[in-house]
């Protein structure tokens, strides 16, 4: 199996994908923010909430990577 097939066979769980859909949320508010000042909070509450939604979503690849591809 190829390193492309791989990665195309990650398969989220229900937790990943309700943090990729909370960092998407996040990211918007961010980009809405930074472009129109229209929204109540800081530019910075958002992209720390984009940033502490991230961590895990890259930990958990990390990990299956690190066990499919480096086969540890």
């Amino acid at each position: 199996m190829s390193i492309m097939e791989k990665l195309t066979s990650f398969e989220a769980d229900w937790i990943d994908v309700a943090f990729i859909k909370i960092g998407v949320f996040a990211a918007t508010l961010l980009f809405a923010k930074l472009w129109e000042p229209i929204l109540s909070l800081e530019w910075y509450w958002y992209l720390l909430i984009l940033v502490a939604v991230a961590i895990r979503l890259c930990v958990t690849y990390y990990k299956w990577i690190r066990s499919t591809i480096l086969g540890k």
